[in-house]
């Protein structure tokens, strides 16, 4: 695993190495074991490692054997050795044991059709001295990150969007529009980004750049199906097909020089995850999980039934609501976009104790919710579509009481409150939207936080209608639940759980995580599955509970579905929250930021600092607001520490052509 960054057309190079430099160095926390950089007339391209696989030749940038194509690279590409294998049928010589190598040549002999042999999550470049056009590549769902932006006529490109502000000239804006995407969808729609003219290489798309053409290309599209094309409707078939292509996605990637451990949360995916592991490596397993000394919060108990049972080499830390409030700023710029929860802290503490423990690699659990059903979201349009065909009835609403036992306003419901609650548009079943309009009209009140500014520059721009309209046509004639899986995984997967919570918690800790279950294969195959057999009633889940029937504590296979979750009023609304987070919730920084209201923002801390009941939605507005302030302090006004001599990053290959 590893950063990358560059730019071109690139500037004379006595400045090249010194900009390139500072810019690896501020992403040297994806890649502390070696950095290298390229340099041409018209390129510069840069890689700080993370040595996983080949620990000895790998390091960046490499290049094909005539020197004419240069590639930086960002991942892990699992099926490698097979990839190596055919590639010497063809008579390539290599140089190194690295799969960075492989990808050189496989773009040499293929051509931009090589992404579609590639099983991995990755951010590639590539330079072509021959064409003197630079490619960029993203894997299929957005696992990892890279960005770009254009700076005094330079296309300028980095892991993370950091590294750009040690480029000459650069300067960081807010994106008004981007703040309106946030607070409805907890994300900005892609390629927008928190920032005005930084865009993302949007997931399953590659970028051809060259002095006359930017072109953008998606190589790969969530497959989807209608009812008369599930290829998968009986149970038991469909489980014996699923685990054989998930026992092959845990193969591949427990592939490393390095051990590989597993995250271990008490939930059914990662339990599931471990429990293939030791199937295909049955030597001892180091896992990690995290608690919370709240018990709302606090999964441990499922935790230690799921360690007990497969007998793991086990590190468990608790976290508390000051331990989150001081990570909270760097999470800020780790993530580098606003954040409605606190829950990326938590991962960043996990992601920390895994490094303490000198391990480098974890497989996940990610990918399951999205793909087979899991989340409440989906339970709730099913029940809220039933509830549609008699609106009128005092017991349907009613079933939306089982799914949020956590929220309190929802433990003395009656069917009332219920109806005031979740009755948004409950006759508008037809829309490609339904299953998230709730959500996205709840979340979008955030926007009345907003100065008067941010406002009338969002103008009439409303998200919700926006994706309403982007989506009709496309999702029309499918069921509600792949209606609201596409969205899932299309809009939240990658821009906020992916980004938050997985890659940028893990990475900034030095940390590579691996995601089974969105190999493009379970992918695919999920997309087949007839809906009865994720979510079959309200039991979520259904063909992953079968398969796993008698292979798993029936606690564990059986409990009711945790939303992963983090305290939030605990943790800002505090005697002891950090000076740094006081100072940003300030009258001053509000009004000097001018991002919000200052009376709106003010009656709000009021309210959380009374004993008034605090809706989610409250909570989810300070996260909003105190983040983006963060945002603006560290980014906006580059309130961070400047680079030393003693702080750049060490070049282990510099290259001149």
């Amino acid at each position: 695993m590893c950063g990358i960054a560059g730019f071109y057309p690139n500037i004379p190079k006595e400045s090249s190495v010194d900009i390139l430099r500072h810019m690896l160095t501020r992403i040297k926390h994806r890649g502390p074991d070696g950095s290298g950089i390229y340099l041409a007339e018209k390129i510069a391209l840069g890689s700080v490692r993370l040595s996983i696989i080949d620990l000895v030749s790998g390091t960046m940038p490499i290049s094909n054997h005539d020197e004419s194509l240069w590639i930086v690279f960002n991942g892990e590409i699992f099926n490698y050795i097979e990839l190596k294998e055919e590639l010497l049928k063809k008579n390539y010589v290599f140089q190194t044991s690295s799969d960075t190598e492989v990808i050189i040549h496989l773009y040499e002999e293929y051509g931009v059709d090589f992404l579609n042999k590639l099983n991995g999550q990755f951010a590639i470049a590539i330079w072509d001295k021959n064409k003197e056009e630079l490619f960029l590549a993203r894997d299929r769902v957005g696992i990892r990150p890279l960005f770009y932006t254009e700076v005094g006529g330079s296309f300028v490109f980095a892991s993370e969007m950091k590294s750009f502000l040690d480029y000459p000239g650069m300067e960081f804006k807010i994106s008004s529009k981007a703040i309106s995407e946030y607070f409805t969808f907890w994300t900005a729609l892609s390629p927008n980004t928190a920032f005005e003219d930084i865009f993302e290489v949007q997931p399953g798309t590659y970028m051809v750049i060259n002095e006359t053409n930017k072109e953008i290309v998606h190589y790969w599209e969530l497959p989807i199906y209608k009812p008369n094309e599930y290829k998968y409707t009986d149970v038991n078939k469909a489980a014996k097909g699923f685990e054989e292509i998930f026992s092959d996605a845990i193969r591949l990637r427990l592939r490393a020089d390095v051990p590989v451990a597993a995250y271990l949360s008490g939930g059914l995916d990662s339990s599931v995850t471990t429990s293939f592991i030791k199937k295909i490596s049955p030597k001892n397993l180091k896992t990690f999980s995290i608690g919370f000394s709240e018990k709302d919060f606090d999964e441990s108990s499922y935790q230690n039934t799921a360690v007990k049972y497969f007998d793991t080499e086990h590190a468990s830390i608790e976290c508390n609501p000051q331990e989150i409030a001081e990570s909270f700023k760097d999470v800020v710029w780790h993530t580098e976009a606003p954040l409605l929860r606190t829950a990326p802290t938590p991962m960043s503490l996990l992601a920390k104790n895994v490094k303490k423990h000198n391990i480098k690699v974890v497989l996940t659990g990610e990918g399951a919710d999205e793909l087979l059903g899991g989340y409440n979201i989906f339970k709730e349009t099913k029940i809220r579509r039933f509830w549609a065909k008699d609106p009128k009835s005092k017991f349907r609403p009613l079933l939306l009481k089982k799914l949020y036992p956590y929220l309190p306003q929802m433990l003395n419901a009656n069917s009332t409150i219920l109806k005031m609650f979740f009755g948004y548009k409950l006759n508008e079943t037809e829309s490609p939207i339904y299953s998230h309009l709730l959500r996205w009209n709840n979340t979008s009140r955030i926007n009345n936080y907003l100065s008067e500014e941010y406002r009338e520059n969002i103008g009439n721009y409303d998200p919700i209608i926006e994706m309403e309209h982007k989506l009709d046509k496309k999702l029309n004639g499918f069921d509600y639940l792949e209606k609201a899986q596409w969205i899932e995984l299309n809009i939240f997967m990658s821009g906020y759980l992916l980004s938050s919570q997985g890659d940028r918690m893990a990475m900034a800790n030095s940390i590579e995580g691996r995601y089974p279950f969105l190999d493009h294969r379970v992918i695919e195959f999920a997309m087949q599955l007839d809906p009865d057999l994720k979510l079959n009633g309200l039991n979520e889940k259904y063909l992953l509970k079968k398969m796993m029937k008698g292979r798993l504590p029936e606690s564990i296979l059986n409990r009711s579905k945790q939303a992963y979750r983090a305290p939030i009023k605990s943790t800002f609304i505090s005697n002891n929250l950090p000076e740094y987070l006081k100072e940003m919730l300030s009258d001053s920084k509000i009004n000097s930021f001018g991002i919000f209201n200052l009376d709106h923002v003010k009656l709000l801390l009021k309210k959380m600092n009374s004993n008034k009941q605090v809706s989610e939605i409250d909570n989810m507005a300070l996260t909003g607001i105190l983040s983006t302030q963060i945002l603006y302090d560290l980014y906006i006004n580059r309130n961070i520490d400047k680079l030393s001599k003693e702080d750049l990053v060490e070049l282990d290959k510099v290259i001149i052509d």
